[in-house]
């Protein structure tokens, strides 16, 4: 009974199986045609594609090329960096610092003769407390010669303009520092104005002065005086006493001895070359700095020095800035509006005897100090006649 119920199993496996085989077959017939079917389709579908990509690839290849003339195209020019670029004046409110400022200064051309058409300038350098008193009559004498002179101011940082400016001196300070009579700061603010002076190369001869100064001569005569002048103009002599070779430290010895010592007013006139070595100096002015204080009041001391050591046979040992040292003590006399007379100005313009260019002259000096504010309507006044302002 059991081996029936075998048989019977196997024989229904056997018959299930031989069913299903055809079943297997006619799915496996189903696949392979659908995988048939779509391989046909999608290569149908490449093919169309290609020749469409081939189609535009030959029409754009096909098709004229449009040759665009040189002639037509935008011009597009370089900026041109000549000489006239590399000379351009900065600004005189620039962010130099002291080292950056002297040593752009210091730089000068080997080679003395200009490639270019330069009118030569003279740099009026006013070292003032606050504004230049004297601004309306320096107008008139600037007046009809631009091109011909350059302006810088150094005056207190704590001034802040609360005049107006007379528009020959607007927007000409400097970047600027604290300065005490007497001190060695007093140099540092000269050699800051001839440095600043200095990056303009067209400025040949540079003056010193004070917001009390005036100029005695109309533009043209101090013009023509310092371009055609041979020497420059610092003041310096031999003093002895307490006041002159007194001040010396022997501290400051073998570089400079006390025979080499001297002094002058700080009110200098002097050319390119000697403007250009003293922002330069790093042997004798770091000696005054350290040994020249208190009573030593370096600005009458160090460049009278200087020069006499290092050029004194371009020096002519005068001022050309009048002062009246007949009252003694340690300023000059200051004179009021009564005391402006024209006999008062011509003695200033005449009164004295000098050498210029090996040759003796009354033309001594060119301008002049200490005149007060009030003197300022006097002066205008007796200009055009004494002077030839505008003449």
């Amino acid at each position: 009974m059991k081996g029936l119920k075998q048989s019977l199993v196997t024989t229904s496996t056997k018959l299930f199986n031989a069913i299903l085989q055809p079943i297997n077959v006619l799915y496996f017939f189903f696949l392979f045609g659908c995988g048939l079917a779509t391989g046909v389709i999608l290569s149908s579908n490449l093919k169309n594609v290609s020749c469409n990509l081939l189609a535009s690839q030959f029409s754009v290849s096909a098709a004229p090329t449009k040759t665009v003339p040189l002639a037509t195209l935008p011009a597009f020019e370089l900026p041109r960096i000549g000489l006239k670029e590399h000379l351009k004046v900065p600004d005189v409110k620039h962010d130099m610092d002291e080292k950056e400022l002297l040593w752009r200064a210091s730089m000068t051309p080997r080679i003395r003769e200009y490639p270019f058409d330069r009118v030569p300038k003279v740099a009026f350098m006013f070292l003032t407390k606050g504004p230049v008193l004297m601004a309306p009559l320096w107008e008139k004498f600037f007046q009809g010669h631009e091109g011909m002179y350059s302006i810088y101011v150094h005056s207190s940082p704590s001034y802040n303009e609360s005049k107006p400016e007379s528009p020959v001196f607007h927007g000409r300070r400097i970047p600027s520092k604290d300065v005490q009579w007497g001190s060695t700061n007093i140099i540092e603010a000269e050699r800051r104005l001839l440095a600043n002076a200095l990056l303009d190369i067209s400025n040949q001869r540079f003056v010193l002065l004070s917001e009390s100064c005036i100029p005695i001569f109309d533009f043209s005569t101090v013009y023509t005086h310092l371009m055609n002048s041979t020497k420059n103009h610092v003041e310096s002599y031999v003093l002895n006493g307490p006041v002159g070779n007194g001040r010396y430290d022997p501290r400051m010895r073998p570089v400079i001895k006390i025979e080499q010592w001297r002094k002058g007013s700080q009110w200098f006139e002097m050319d390119r070359d000697l403007a250009i070595d003293v922002v330069s100096d790093q042997e004798y002015f770091p000696l005054f700095q350290k040994h020249c204080k208190r009573k030593c009041y370096a600005d009458e001391h160090y460049l009278p020095t200087f020069v006499s050591m290092k050029h004194p046979e371009r020096n002519s040992n005068r001022s050309l800035t009048w002062v009246d040292w007949s009252r003694g003590g340690a300023h000059p006399a200051k004179f009021s509006r009564t005391r402006v007379t024209v006999e008062f100005l011509e003695r200033m313009r005449s009164g004295s005897k000098c050498m210029y260019n090996g040759n003796s002259t009354s033309t001594c000096f060119l301008f002049a100090r200490k005149l007060c504010p009030d003197t300022l309507d006097r002066l205008l006044r007796f200009a055009p006649k004494v002077m030839h302002f505008n003449s």
